[in-house]
């Protein structure tokens, strides 16, 4: 049996939430005509020289902290020399040697397993321009708008091993730069960009020879394009041939990975320090002050939320997936009560998330609120309705009824009479009403047809409207039928 052994690492360009860029002036922004956002220091003309952006130092030293890694008191910035159209100095402004960011783990889940990646580095450098290659009749154009946009390259050590592990590990990193507010994480504008390194090899041989797949910009393309690649590493060194060290890019049209160019080494590009820029130095008390900002970190919420709302660590990890569900589920447990912790994450992670999905919004723009929503699961808490009555009112407060705030659901209850029936001696009446007028069901079930009990539980809830409290039901029907 043949076995291989997938070893993956990834090297991710988030794209730094500064309004202007890491040496320049100049915006940031997205969409803006060709090279209108392309300033002189930008373009390279004759005698200008960077100065760094503070607010990105500022966003690195942020992601340090939130990794649990060293940021280095003392970083260079270096120039990386390679000749390309949209590199219009010639040379990008890297880090090489002594990167602002060292080390550092970040936790995945995939499944029910829980992994740590270790990260090797974190560095400052600033993104090329852009070249066109469509609408130019057979010619390309060069876009420098994004020439010194600030970039933080996040690169792992080689730990993953299954394209599974490296979509949950991007995931992570995804919601992590989000979290922290250093990084929109907006895919599709290539603000967070992956490059993955796959190789394969025999268990406990060296590493195999990987091939880098550059500029994958979605998760689903991520997974396919390195199962693809895996699968077409194998298959290649089963058929006796070698695999040469190169750059590929993903086609999603076809599901396959091509080459563009042989790889190049860190010798290739020549970086030695950037004569233009003082090393950079970041103080202690520089570090302490962005500390104390930081706000929670997904893996201490996630602790807390199990230790305080007796979640899962499955449910607690789902919830804190991103600030913006983390926040709308507390603030809706608040609102119903610790008692409704679990409920509040089913419907969280469930029944929102479905609605939220089948309409294509984000949670951002969910039309019930963490407050109505809290207020609803808090009349499911006391009795005032049924889990089943919970949906029709959740359905009015998507539709915009009941107002706004925490008494939304009641409104809707109110209006609507759904309040649950527990006069015990009301239930009573209506199950002695169903049993008369289901005799064949009762014979049946005292034949030992157990469905048939079922059958009257949804004949006693059809005569009471779905209003009668189910457990009571149950309860007052096994009592009749014993």
């Amino acid at each position: 049996m043949n076995i291989w052994e997938v070893v993956i690492g990834i090297e991710t360009h988030a794209q730094l939430a500064t309004h202007s860029k890491i040496f320049s002036g100049a915006s940031t922004a997205f969409g803006a005509d060709p090279n209108t956002q392309a300033c002189a220091v930008d373009l390279a003309l004759p005698g200008v020289l960077p100065v760094l952006n503070r607010g990105a130092v500022e966003c690195a030293i942020r992601f340090g902290l939130a990794i649990g890694a060293e940021v280095a008191q003392k970083s260079v910035f270096a120039r990386k020399n390679y000749f390309y159209p949209d590199l219009p100095k010639g040379y990008q402004i890297s880090q090489f040697e002594l990167p602002v960011v060292v080390g550092g783990q970040l936790a995945i889940q995939v499944g029910d397993t829980e992994k740590i990646v270790n990260l090797t580095r974190a560095h400052l450098e600033e993104d090329a321009g852009k070249s066109l290659h469509e609408d130019f009749h057979g010619k390309s154009g060069i876009d420098l708008n994004r020439a010194g946009t600030p970039l933080l390259e996040i690169v792992t050590e080689p730990d993953m091993c299954s394209a599974a592990e490296a979509v949950a590990y991007a995931k992570a990193l995804h919601a992590l730069v989000r979290w922290i507010g250093i990084c929109d994480g907006n895919m599709q504008e290539g603000s967070f960009r992956c490059d993955a390194n796959v190789s394969v090899r025999r268990p406990g041989q060296p590493l195999g020879t990987r091939r880098e797949i550059k500029n994958l910009n979605s998760f689903r393309f991520m997974q396919q394009a390195i199962d693809y690649e895996i699968q077409w590493q194998i298959a290649e060194i089963e058929d006796g041939r070698a695999i040469q060290q190169a750059t590929v890019l993903f086609d999603p049209d076809t599901g396959e990975t091509r080459m563009m160019r042989s790889k190049e080494d860190a010798h290739d590009y020549r970086y030695f320090p950037d004569p233009d820029l003082l090393p950079l130095i970041i103080s202690p008390e520089w570090i302490e002050r962005t500390r104390s900002a930081m706000p929670e970190l997904p893996a201490a919420k996630k602790q807390r939320f199990i230790a305080d709302y007796g979640l899962s660590a499955y449910d607690a990890a789902a919830l804190t997936s991103s600030l913006e569900v983390a926040d709308f589920y507390e603030a809706a447990v608040a609102i119903a009560g610790k008692q409704s912790a679990k409920p509040c994450a089913n419907w969280v992670m469930v029944d929102l998330a479905a609605r939220l999905n089948k309409e294509g919004l984000e949670l951002s723009g969910s039309p019930v609120s963490a407050a109505q929503l809290g207020g609803l699961l808090a009349r499911v808490a006391d009795n005032t309705i049924s889990n089943n009555i919970a949906k029709k009112v959740f359905d009015a407060l998507w539709a915009g009824d009941g107002g706004d705030g925490a008494g939304a659901a009641d409104v809707i209850i109110e209006k609507q009479g759904l309040k649950q029936i527990t006069d015990s001696s009301a239930i009573e009446a209506l199950i002695d009403e169903v049993l008369a007028a289901n005799a064949a069901m009762v014979a049946e079930f005292k034949a030992g047809k157990e469905k048939a009990f079922n059958a009257l539980v949804g004949q006693a809830m059809k005569a009471t409207k779905g209003k009668a409290n189910p457990q009571q039901v149950n309860e007052l029907l096994k009592k009749k039928l014993a």
